[in-house]
C-alpha cells in the first residue's frame, strides 16, 4: 500500500538550478509528481537571498526513514553541506512535510510543524491540496491558509518550467 507524502523543496544559490534537479531526482524515485507553483521568499531566520520555494506530492512504497535518507542523499548529491547551520544559505533544502497522516516525532517529525508557521510552506500546501485536513488540526490546508497572517511573510510567485528528463 502506497503512501501520500508532502514535501517541501527550498533553494537560494541557483535556484532555478537546483529545484529542476531534485524534481528530475524526484520523478526518477517516485513517477508521478504534482507540483504546486513555485514562490519567492525572503529568508527566515538568517539574513540572505531570497529562496524559491514549492511544495511536491508523490506517492510511495518506502517507509518514512527510507523516504529521509533518500531526502539527505539528493541533498548532498546537489552540493548540501553535511552537517551545515540550519539557518545560512543553501542550494537544496527537502523536508518531508506529510506521510499520509502519520503523527509522529522519529526518524522527523510529522506534520512538520513549518506547515501552518511559514507561508512558503501553507500557501503550496493549499494551493495542491487544499481540502486535505492537518493530521493534528483536522482542519483544511485552504481554511489554514485563508486564515494565515499573511503580513508576516512576503511571497511573491515566480514562473517556472520543468519537464520530466
Amino acid at each position: 500500500m502506497s503512501a501520500r507524502v508532502f514535501i517541501s523543496l527550498g533553494s537560494n544559490i541557483e535556484p532555478q538550478r537546483y529545484l529542476k534537479a531534485a524534481l528530475n531526482e524526484l520523478s526518477y524515485h517516485f513517477g508521478a509528481l504534482t507540483l504546486s507553483s513555485v514562490y519567492d521568499s525572503e529568508a527566515v531566520g538568517f539574513d540572505g537571498s531570497n529562496f524559491l520555494n514549492m511544495v511536491v506530492a508523490v506517492d510511495t512504497h518506502l517507509s518514512i526513514a527510507e523516504v529521509v535518507t533518500l531526502f539527505k542523499r539528493i541533498e548532498r548529491d546537489n552540493g548540501r553541506l553535511v552537517g551545515a547551520k540550519k539557518f545560512a544559505p543553501r542550494t537544496l533544502d527537502l523536508d518531508l512535510l506529510l506521510y499520509d497522516d502519520v503523527v509522529t516525532q522519529e526518524p522527523v517529525e510529522l506534520p512538520r510543524a513549518e506547515i501552518t508557521k511559514n507561508a512558503f510552506v501553507l500557501w503550496p500546501m493549499a494551493e495542491i491540496a487544499p481540502d486535505l485536513l492537518h493530521p493534528l488540526l483536522e482542519r483544511s490546508y485552504q481554511a489554514l491558509w485563508d486564515e494565515y497572517d499573511k503580513s508576516e511573510q512576503k511571497l511573491w510567485l515566480v514562473p517556472f518550467a520543468w519537464s520530466p528528463s
